[in-house]
């Protein structure tokens, strides 16, 4: 049993505490009414301060954590060209991958419209307490100039980066566009640099990355207590509507990972890797058990090195190059969730992304998920930022840190098994281009 596991067990048992305590509280304003003004003003002064210490440990380290660990990504591929057909299809297919799955997150999502089950008594609650950077969206939303490429300019070449970055933005779309960009482009300067030099670099940016995890551990140790004081909170002055919409989120982003792994991924299995998915799942079970309890990529590598050598007989060299870089950078069940958390609290704040927006929100959301550490709960950051980024009141990710721990085993389990699935896709590819190329 890993680590991980009774801090997941506390938060969910405070989930159960804080929903019990606020239905029961609402049961009892019923009839009594002055009891549920009461705890709503207990709620506003003593248990929402007490959530925000938790949320605001997470915003502190979104901007040099997306940019520490981007750009440590970048710097870390080093000669890219160096090496060759490998580096060439296992980047082309992470990429893919994580992209097929925000789109199939999105497109849930947008079927099943969890946030459009809360009524407008409870939106109107939320943006309340919440919601003035989402009103403001709101207001200048029909203002904003239509998407261009001078927009786009704009949106990721500020003239002023720092003031971009940590200085309100007079474009609703600023914020962390700029900073992503600027670290990718660190990260590939970086690979320009001798050996030594590049390295002394990736050691820095690791070193600020695992600082800032740190931080975020820090904050994951005041969850079991945080996440009851802020569910209690949000059912108390918004009403139950509020579980109904997370009911569906929660089904809806299950149903939208299991199509990921046990489809897409089955898909690839049968025309680009020629095996059986039913054969192959059996295969990899152990370890996708493994990813489910551990809720880490990271801690899933030496299973998934020894899976694929004894079970799958893949090349070592491939299997060795593919699956490290895949649980640092081939996170398709994290992208898919922080698509469908981005879009669900976008819907409960009433704020209507585009089309235009959404396909913007799939490639900051791949580009993000590559930054996430390998680490239970290194998403959460990163989606503060995605919600500042789309005008959406980041205090909202607090609707679903609740439900979180069980959604992260969920997507570190896609995430495992996306790695190793690219991993045999890969093998088999390469397999085939020297066996004709042979003489």
């Amino acid at each position: 049993m890993s680590t991980s596991t009774p801090l997941a067990k506390r938060i969910l048992w405070g989930l159960v505490i804080g929903v019990v305590a606020a239905v029961v509280t609402l049961g009892i304003g019923q009839w009594h009414p002055p009891t549920l003004a009461l705890m709503q003003k207990i709620s506003g002064a003593v248990f929402d301060p007490f959530g925000q210490i938790f949320l605001r440990m997470l915003f502190f380290v979104v901007i040099p954590l997306v940019f520490s660990s981007l750009a440590s990504g970048v710097a870390q591929l080093g000669r890219l060209d160096r090496l060759g057909p490998l580096a060439g299809r296992t980047f082309l297919l992470f990429f893919l991958n994580m992209g097929i799955a925000v789109a199939i997150g999105l497109v849930m999502m947008n079927t099943v419209q969890p946030g459009h089950h809360l009524d407008e008594q409870a939106r109107a609650q939320l943006m309340q307490e919440y919601g003035s950077s989402a009103q403001k969206t709101i207001d200048t939303r029909a203002a904003q100039p239509s998407m261009s490429f001078g927009t786009l300019v704009e949106m990721f070449m500020p003239r002023n980066l720092v003031g971009a970055v940590a200085g309100p933005s007079r474009n609703a779309l600023g914020d962390v566009l700029p900073l992503i960009l600027f670290a990718i482009l660190v990260g590939a300067a970086a690979t320009q640099l001798r050996e030594k030099e590049r390295k002394r670099v990736q050691v820095a940016l690791d070193t600020i990355t695992d600082l800032m995890t740190r931080i975020v551990g820090f904050a994951l140790e005041l969850a079991p207590y945080a996440v009851p004081a802020m569910i209690y909170s949000v059912i108390v002055k918004v009403g139950v509507d509020v579980l109904l919409a997370l009911s569906v989120f929660v089904i809806g982003c299950t149903v939208a990972l299991a199509l990921h792994l046990f489809g897409t991924m089955s898909l690839w299995l049968r025309f680009l890797a020629k095996r059986s998915p039913l054969v192959y799942f059996r295969q990899i079970r152990a370890l996708l058990i493994t990813a489910f309890s551990t809720s880490s990529s990271n801690a899933c590598l030496p299973a998934s090195l020894a899976v694929a050598q004894e079970e799958l007989k893949l090349n070592p060299s491939t299997a060795g190059f593919v699956l490290p870089l895949g649980a640092t950078m081939n996170m398709s069940g994290t992208a898919l969730f922080e698509g469908c958390v981005v879009l669900f609290v976008a819907q409960a704040f009433g704020v209507e992304l585009s089309l235009t927006h959404q396909a913007i929100l799939m490639l900051l959301s791949v580009l993000s998920a590559v930054a996430v550490a390998g680490i239970p709960g290194g998403s959460l950051p990163m989606i503060a930022g995605l919600l500042a980024t789309f005008g959406i009141p980041p205090e909202g990710i607090g609707i679903i840190i609740g439900v979180d721990r069980v959604l992260d085993m969920m997507r570190t389990t896609v995430n495992v098994g996306s790695d190793i699935v690219t991993a045999t896709v890969v093998d088999n590819q390469l397999r085939d281009r020297f066996a004709t190329t042979a003489p």
